[in-house]
């Protein structure tokens, strides 16, 4: 006994000691060898059930008298009252007792077993069909009556008492009876099965006028559309077609903007179909497509292509099938109506067809998505549906009116102060230059100018002006493309390109010299160059030296050199009126020689680190001297010329050494003696050092 101390209230007073869970002992196996006789599972299993004892079995027992009957019965009673008392809610010991009451033939015990049942739990509708059961099969016809009558009154939701007890009573051929049961169930409004078993039921004894009226009342209780679609296929099977039109036309009235009503619109089309009435059909087809939302109209579509091509001319085939990718473009359009390209395949599918208001109508529908950030990236397609609109009313609609509208509304809509698309404005522009507006033109293109400048705005509206031949509002674009974008050395260019070829030679000149006077510049080479070609062009040889000096005071670049060198050669460059007389050639040589010992001497002094771009420079002046030939010298070059040497250097990374890398390096001919003089003075030191130790 635990002392009260170790006892634990949680444990109902026990203690811990007294609920451990103890384990059998591991045994050790001490010899793992294989016994010499091996036991298979069929021996165990045989053993097993030889050893087994004989089962039990209680002997059978023989009435032979009264008597014994009744003790047998009295007993057998008892057991079950006993069970019953015990487990009361249990119906399956109900079932069994009533039912040995009826073995034993003895009806009004059974009953009473039975009803005793009942008032433990009515609601169990298998209690119901078992004791109906047992009055049916022993023929107490009015007791099953009874029975029935009680259970439909009690569960009037259990479908299965109302079939039985229907059931009964057509198999004892009581039809007034079976009918009675039918109304006062169809009174309870049950499912559509009820209603289609009450109409069976009037069709199986040819009441068809009967089964009408209750299929109204049905389509009542249960308006859907399969409650419909049966009821005109009942007319129809009954032969009665414009009842059977007449249904379908009720249905749709009521029934058109269902969820279901695709299968009605099919459903009445097909009718229609089988009564050879294809006009009919077509007519429902179109309706339907009209009315049903594009996202259920799936099967629709199909039946109406199927249906276009069995009955239809070309052209009818052709709109069912737009009609069908139609609805794939809407369903697309519909998931996500920023899809531009879905919209692009609508507009393309829609302008095959060629209906004007419908393909205004997509292209309106598609503008009105405009992209949710003002960010260009998200613009850049959106703004090619306003192009196409545009493109469209003037070239296919003819409509000039509402492509300057289209215009002009897309170009409210763009925010110019965040971002602008120059395609816009000079599309707009030359559709005015085509409609003889050269005044509103200028006004769209001036506008862009104001609130969105931009380079290719600038180029087209002084080329349309260059074409109309005038001069001063190219110059006064010249001028506002030059405040706007100082640095852009194309407009220089070009401007002075447009005063040269009006041989106004002082103002190109005056603006190339405004050019290169700009603090910054996009590509200052091209700017040089062009002032270069053009003093060249110009027969200003001494101004196109100074020039090259002032390139060369601001960049000593190797292309610089190069170039000066070449335009001092003879016969290098057509443009050049050098002479061809054997004096002027040789004075041409020594200038060009003389700028290339200048560049020589500026890579070997002031940037000995480019010797990649020395021996190119030395390359060059070698093959130049190589063309010059009886006047050329290549020894003064060869003497220059640096060795190449294939040298290895360590590759770095973030994470160390990556490696070792090939490069080529030259060794020019200063330099060649430097390390000589170095190797005899470590010689020299070396000599010293020795024998100053001999003499220690």
């Amino acid at each position: 006994m635990a002392s009260s101390k170790d006892a634990d209230p949680s444990l109902g007073y026990l203690t811990r000691k007294d609920t451990e869970v103890k384990l059998p002992r591991p045994t050790r196996v001490k010899n793992k060898t294989p016994a010499p006789i091996q036991i298979t599972a069929e021996q165990i299993l045989r053993e097993a059930r030889e050893r087994q004892e004989a089962e039990i079995r209680p002997p059978k027992q023989k009435i032979t008298d009264p008597t014994e009957l009744a003790d047998y019965r009295l007993r057998k009673r008892k057991e079950f009252e006993d069970l019953i008392r015990r487990v009361r809610w249990n119906v399956s010991v109900w079932i069994k007792y009533a039912q040995w009451e009826e073995s034993q033939k003895d009806f009004n015990r059974a009953r009473s077993v039975w009803e005793r049942a009942l008032e433990v739990d009515y609601r169990n509708h298998t209690l119901w069909l078992k004791y109906a059961e047992v009055e049916m099969k022993n023929k107490f016809i009015n007791h099953a009556r009874n029975v029935w009558d009680r259970a439909v009154t009690l569960l009037p939701r259990v479908d299965q008492l109302w079939y039985k007890y229907i059931h009964m009573e057509e198999m004892l051929g009581n039809v007034a009876g079976a009918r009675q049961i039918f109304e006062r169930w169809m009174s309870w409004q049950p499912d559509q099965q009820g209603w289609l078993s009450y109409i069976k039921f009037e069709l199986r004894y040819n009441e068809v006028a009967r089964a009408r009226g209750i299929f109204e009342r049905f389509v009542e209780c249960h308006p859907k559309v399969s409650a419909w679609i049966r009821f005109a296929k009942f007319e129809m099977k009954n032969g009665e077609v414009e009842r059977a039109r007449g249904v379908y036309e009720r249905a749709v009235e009521r029934l058109a903007d269902d969820e279901e009503a695709e299968q009605l619109f099919v459903a009445f089309a097909e009718f229609e179909e089988r009564c050879k009435e294809s006009e009919r059909a077509r007519c429902i087809y179109k309706f339907a497509l009209d009315h049903i939302p594009k996202g259920r109209a799936e099967e629709l579509y199909k039946k109406f292509v199927a249906f276009e091509k069995q009955y239809g001319d070309k052209e009818g085939i052709e709109d069912a099938i737009v009609g069908k990718r139609r609805f794939q473009y809407e369903d697309e359009v519909r998931k996500n109506p920023l899809n531009y390209d879905a919209w692009f395949d609508y507009i393309r599918l829609e302008e095959s067809v060629g209906n004007k208001s419908r393909i205004r109508e997509v292209y309106e529908r598609a503008i009105a998505n405009v992209p949710p950030a003002e960010e260009k990236r998200y613009w850049q397609r959106y703004i090619y549906l306003w192009i196409n609109y545009a493109l469209y009313e003037e070239l296919d609609a003819g409509d000039a009116e509402r492509t300057r509208d289209v215009y002009r509304e897309c170009l409210k809509l763009i925010p110019h102060k965040k971002f602008s698309f120059a395609k816009i404005w000079l599309l707009a522009a030359q559709f005015e230059i085509r409609q003889l507006n050269l005044q509103g033109a200028r006004h769209i293109l001036g506008n862009a100018i104001g609130n969105a400048p931009k380079d290719k705005i600038f180029k087209k509206y002084i080329e349309i002006e260059l074409q109309l031949g005038n001069i001063d509002r190219c110059r006064k674009l010249y001028e506002k493309y030059l405040e706007w974008s100082p640095e852009n050395c194309y407009a220089w260019t070009k401007y002075a390109e447009l005063e040269k070829s009006l041989a106004e030679t002082e103002r190109a000149r005056a603006i190339f010299e405004l050019a290169i006077a700009q603090p910054a510049l996009d590509m200052p080479e091209l700017l040089w160059k062009a002032y270069i070609d053009f003093e060249i062009s110009e027969g200003e040889y001494d101004r196109t030296r100074q020039l090259y000096e002032r390139l060369l005071e601001r960049t000593k670049h190797l292309k610089v050199w190069l170039s000066y060198a070449k335009f001092e050669a003879p016969d290098t460059d057509k443009d050049v009126g050098v002479a061809d007389s054997e004096e002027q050639r040789k004075l041409c040589i020594q200038n060009a020689r003389r700028i290339f010992e200048r560049a020589v001497n500026y890579f070997r002094t002031s940037a000995p680190e480019l010797k990649e771009e020395r021996a190119m420079l030395l390359e060059e002046w070698l093959n130049m001297e190589s063309k010059f030939g009886e006047l050329g010298d290549v020894s003064i070059v060869q003497a220059k010329l640096p060795k190449k040497l294939k040298k290895r250097r360590q590759i770095s990374s973030e994470d160390g050494l990556a490696g070792y890398e090939e490069y080529i390096d030259y060794i020019f001919p200063e330099e060649t003696q430097a390390p000589n003089l170095k190797i005899l003075e470590a010689a020299y030191r070396w000599k010293k050092q020795k024998l100053s130790s001999g003499e220690d």
